[in-house]
């Protein structure tokens, strides 16, 4: 049970300290709409989408006001598309549209799902189903695509990576006049998870009921401010801080949760423990970073105090509720988070940092921005390093990253909301071409044979 003296906290948590729950998702199983025809199934598609998410936005807004806790966004999740579409090659586009008809009748933020799952390898229909998604995220306005290149149990499928530096580039060329804004809906996974409410990763999985509730909460201002309230304690007296603070911006994860499934008749889900910071000053995980005792973030000891900052949300949010899932862990986004934004722009924060920093928290390679003219096969590899740290070490890991069109280092591009303001970041240049073009599987980890 959530007590008033919780609720106390909460409300003083929103005053001060920028929190907030950044979503509530609705995950909904598209399986049931395959027609005989691309249109009939888009027209399915469409009709079951308004229906069981027609109150997800009055929901959101109801709660809200309830326990004066602001929900940002209000979101829907699906199946992914490339087994929906799988019987319509070449005609997928047919569908993205109808999913985003879907998501503007209802007034949600984003419909996430427009993916498909290669880790292994690529039937033709999942092949035509990717090179889709340029097109597809260029003509929409609320669809968000991923697609999983890798796992632990089965490897990196190489010839996926390689297509994916394409599509990012086609991507970026085909929205150049939105600074290649369509690559910002377009997420590339290791050990992709099938409850994540965040975007642009979101999707619907196999395993999950017809309609599920999914929450991810965000509190780095929270965070920030307990650890500022102690500038002389020691490591593992923050780490207690954070885990007590994870606890509460927990706690009112649940409770939205929980009452969202039930007003709108859906399976409750997960509460996602991620820290997602805004570009909002007081809402970064940069701050909370540099707080524990960096100058900059991207120096010598980021990744320790990052390892710090992820296990004590983890260890302080999985007791706050028993259905902790989605990604959980801290988000480092570089143009959503003003501390990286600034660390980017000083040269502290390389790619190569962002890299080792992958390996102690979700995602990694976030929303950054890179030269325009940087080749698909560096593209590829940069996936690649990350798919690696996802597979090695059983976590997942994610690439969003925008090549934006007729930029270069010392510029920025500026996207604007939530997804924020970057500056284009050095790759290092040179060829893995030879690589990449290789192909095949990168096979499993020994440690990947469980059984």
């Amino acid at each position: 049970m959530i007590n008033n003296r919780e609720i106390l906290e909460t409300i003083n948590m929103v005053k001060k300290e920028h929190f907030d729950v950044r979503t509530i998702t609705m995950g909904i199983s598209l399986f049931d709409c395959v027609r005989a025809t691309a249109e009939a199934t888009a027209e399915a598609v469409y009709d079951k989408i308004t229906k069981r998410a027609e109150k997800i936005v009055a929901t959101g807004e109801t709660l809200s006001k309830r326990y004066g806790v602001p929900i940002v966004n209000k979101r829907v999740s699906v199946t992914p598309i490339s087994l929906i579409a799988a019987g319509f090659k070449g005609e997928e586009i047919v569908i993205a549209r109808a999913l985003d008809r879907a998501a503007k009748t209802v007034g949600i933020d984003f419909l996430g799902g427009y993916s498909a799952l290669v880790h292994k390898s690529m039937t033709p229909s999942e092949e035509s189903f990717i090179n889709s998604i340029p097109e597809a995220l260029a003509t929409t306005d609320k669809l968000c695509s991923s697609v999983n290149v890798g796992s632990t149990r089965s490897g990196i499928n190489l010839d996926a990576v390689g297509l994916m530096g394409r599509i990012i580039k086609k991507t970026a060329e085909i929205t150049a006049d939105r600074d290649g804004f369509g690559c910002a809906k377009l997420v590339v996974f290791c050990n992709a998870v099938e409850d994540n409410p965040f975007m642009a990763g979101a999707f619907h999985g196999v395993g999950e009921a017809d309609t599920v509730i999914n929450v991810g909460v965000s509190g780095p201002g929270v965070v920030h401010h307990a650890i500022r309230e102690m500038p002389d304690a020691d490591i593992t007296t923050l780490a207690e801080v954070i885990k007590k603070t994870a606890f509460k911006i927990t706690r009112v994860g649940q409770l939205i949760a929980t009452e969202a499934a039930e007003m709108l008749e859906a399976e409750l889900g997960i509460v996602d423990l991620s820290l997602a910071p805004t570009p909002v000053v007081g809402d970064s995980v940069a701050h909370v970073l540099e707080e524990i005792g960096l100058e900059r973030v991207g120096g010598h000891g980021t990744t320790a105090a990052l390892a710090l900052l992820n296990d004590a949300v983890k260890k302080g949010g999985i007791m706050a509720s028993s259905r902790v899932g989605g990604l959980s862990g801290a988000f480092i986004p570089v143009s959503e988070d003003i501390g990286m934004i600034n660390a980017a722009e000083a040269g502290t924060l390389t790619l190569s940092k962002l890299e080792a920093m992958t390996a102690v928290c979700s995602v990694g390679i976030d929303m950054v921005a890179v030269p325009g003219d940087t080749p698909a096969e560096t593209l590829s590899a940069l996936i690649a390093d990350e798919m690696a740290i996802g597979m090695v070490n059983t976590k997942t890991t994610a690439v969003r990253v925008i090549p934006v069109p007729n930029k270069t280092v010392g510029d920025f591009v500026e996207f604007g909301g939530l997804l924020g303001r970057a500056p284009i970041m050095p790759v290092i240049e040179t060829s893995a071409a030879k690589f990449i073009n290789r192909g095949g599987l990168i096979p499993a980890p020994i440690h990947g044979n469980k059984n």
